[in-house]
Order: C-alpha cells, then sequence, then structure tokens
C-alpha cells in the first residue's frame, strides 16, 4: 500500500539525497563515525522523515510546520557538507551532486510550502 508521502516528488528527491549523502559518509575516516558523519546521518534522513510525518497531519497548517523542519534539516545538510570539504573529508567535486539536488529540494520544499500555507489560508 502506497502512504500519501510516497506520491509527493519532494519526498522521492529526499531518498535521492540520503542515498548519496550516506555514499559519501562511507569515505569518511572511521574516527569520524560519531561525529560529522553522525550528524549529516541524522539531518539527512530527518528531512524525508519530517515531509512523512507532516503528510499525516491533519490540518495544513501542521504539514507547512514539518514542510519548514525538513527544510532547516536541508539546510542543515548542505552546511555539514561544506564543512566536510572543509576538513578534508571530501572535495568540492564529490559535493557537487549532492548540492545540486539540495538546490532542486530548496525549489521543490518552497513551493510545497506556500502550497499549503495558502491551503491553511495564512500569509505566507
Amino acid at each position: 500500500m502506497e502512504r500519501s508521502f510516497e506520491r509527493l516528488t519532494v519526498w522521492q528527491k529526499s531518498r535521492q539525497l540520503v542515498k548519496l549523502v550516506y555514499q559519501l559518509i562511507s569515505r569518511f575516516p572511521y574516527e569520524e563515525k560519531y561525529g560529522l558523519a553522525d550528524q549529516l546521518r541524522r539531518a539527512v534522513i530527518s528531512i524525508s522523515s519530517n515531509l512523512a510525518e507532516g503528510s499525516g497531519r491533519v490540518s495544513y497548517k501542521e504539514k507547512a510546520h514539518f514542510c519548514e523542519i525538513a527544510y532547516g534539516s536541508m539546510m542543515e545538510v548542505s552546511c555539514q557538507l561544506i564543512l566536510a570539504v572543509d576538513l578534508g573529508f571530501l572535495s568540492e567535486e564529490e559535493i557537487n551532486v549532492p548540492q545540486s539536488l539540495i538546490d532542486e529540494l530548496d525549489r521543490q520544499l518552497c513551493a510545497f510550502r506556500r502550497h499549503l500555507v495558502n491551503k491553511a489560508g495564512e500569509p505566507s
């Protein structure tokens, strides 16, 4: 049985980001397992998880709130990828694809949130 969140393009894209980030994390040094790698794992999973949780809420205001949380987690992932480059765990080239996907998700999440806020009848 397909859940409503599984039909969301933004949720499907967030799954792609999870896979990319996990592939990159596998290249981190072992001693980073509980540092930046753990933070990245939590943040990237939070994006799709909050979209899913929001889809289960009744009010559009609540749905928009979980969309905002997902957006914040996505910005956290973007920042942490940059920090991974700064720390020498990844190269600039290695983060180009996930950062491009984040740019795409940024546009989609903003549009989705606007849609939800309009449905809720609140000013965006």
